[in-house]
């Protein structure tokens, strides 16, 4: 898999600047100057996302719930003619940020037009100092309740949630692997990774190494460097593999480790240091040949926008619940694609977040090869009429009906009762 093997960037949408740009290697493309490309990043910020021409009349908020059983939450959105949009939160995170929802973003949205959705995600965030809250407490009550915007406004106009914020590029999407076995030595580590990736059939898988957020400790000692050349060993030189170190190294450590992952070809490096540390992460990228991959936790748009400008990231990874929605997330996607970078999002484990996934990947161009799966919730009871949803031979096939393309078991829904404050 060569293009796994260099500092590679794929052809991506130009987006805001038309046309499309290419590169490989590091270094800045030399095709575009370098201020048609800020600016074409500085448009992207603000350019429209939604396709919602179809749509001449008011679609007016009715009513915003959130509804609960046990640790499940579904957000359902009402127009006054009656249309029903649709969405399951990440239950880890809303499970302890839902009165942020009924109480700073809740009442904001009723009675507002819906087809102004980028708007009211701009004004929302001003409404009741919101913007202090940026970060998760923020962003995935919001991101919740964008997803079933968006359920209602695809349902309207006949259209997927992929076709409401782009063309679709994807329609079906390879997937790799993701596993966590940290605590576990590398020879239990192998076998645990083999036997899931024996399960989907996919072509490509991501394993964790050092401690997350360690500060250089791993556990057990060693683990990673006896992990690292096993995991290249045993699936060969076909698979595309990639390391998530969660933020686990210094500087120095991140180098070293880097240096043993580009000796065994591997195809990415995810968050070499801590998230935040966006000095050192681009001195990490400028130190190795291997792509480095970050964004996971990021809830800024605008350090997003410094970490594309100064290519401290090869690849992007906004994480669409904990940044806010599809909506900004795109534009995180446009930007990359401006310099020529992939966009590879993050999914959360909990919820629906992998179908939101899928929706978000088939409508970037700039998408990276493979995209993360981490399992169909069997636990959220659904019909899905255009895709089973499982991944066939590494592969699955994105809903093509309209809005999530998915529709929940009524009694499963009617089983849940309205959160109140």
């Amino acid at each position: 898999m060569d293009s796994g093997r260099r500092k590679f960037i794929h052809k991506a949408g130009l987006g805001a600047a038309g046309g499309l740009i290419a590169a490989r290697g590091k270094a800045n493309l030399r095709e575009t100057p370098e201020f048609f490309k800020i600016q074409a990043i500085e448009q992207a910020l603000t350019e429209p996302v939604l396709n919602i021409s179809e749509l001449k009349e008011p679609v007016w908020i009715a009513s915003v719930e959130l509804l609960r059983k046990k640790d499940n939450f579904i957000c359902r959105v009402r127009s006054k003619d009656g249309a029903e949009g649709i969405a399951v939160s990440n239950n880890m995170q809303i499970i302890y940020l839902y009165p942020i929802f009924l109480h700073r973003i809740q009442p904001f949205f009723i009675g507002k037009d819906a087809r102004h959705l980028e708007t009211l995600l701009e004004e929302v965030y001003v409404y009741k100092s919101n913007y202090k809250l940026q970060s998760l407490a923020l962003w995935v009550p919001l991101a919740t309740l964008e997803f079933a915007i968006l359920d209602l406004l695809g349902k309207l106009s006949d259209k997927s949630i992929g076709e409401l914020i782009g063309e679709i590029h994807n329609p079906n999407i390879a997937v790799y692997q993701a596993n966590n076995f940290r605590g576990k030595s590398a020879e239990e580590s192998i076998g645990l990774i083999e036997a899931q990736v024996r399960e989907t059939g996919a072509k490509a898988l991501k394993f964790k190494i050092g401690g997350r957020m360690s500060n250089d400790l791993d556990f057990p000692s060693g683990r990673s460097e006896n992990l690292i050349p096993l995991v290249r060993e045993r699936f060969g030189a076909d698979m595309a593999i990639y390391a998530d170190s969660n933020g686990s190294y210094s500087v120095k450590e991140a180098v070293r480790i880097g240096k043993i992952l580009q000796e065994y070809k591997l195809d990415f490096y995810e968050e070499p240091v801590p998230f935040d540390w966006y000095e050192e992460t681009l001195e990490v990228n400028r130190a190795l040949e291997i792509p480095i991959a970050g964004g996971e936790q990021e809830p800024s748009i605008h350090n997003f926008k410094w970490l594309i400008e100064n290519d401290a990231l090869d690849i992007v990874q906004p994480d669409i619940f904990y940044f806010g929605g599809m909506i900004r997330s795109m534009r995180v996607s446009k930007m990359a694609a401006i310099k020529g970078k992939e966009c590879t999002p993050h999914i959360s484990g909990s919820g629906l977040g992998y179908l939101y996934m899928l929706h978000f990947v088939s409508a970037i161009p700039n998408a990276g090869p493979f995209h993360e799966f981490k399992g169909l919730n069997r636990d959220i009871p659904l019909d899905c009429a255009t895709s089973d949803l499982s991944s066939i031979d590494g592969t699955v096939s994105v809903p093509t009906g309209a809005g999530l393309g998915v529709t929940l078991d009524p009694d499963f829904v009617d089983a849940h009762k309205k959160v109140k404050g």
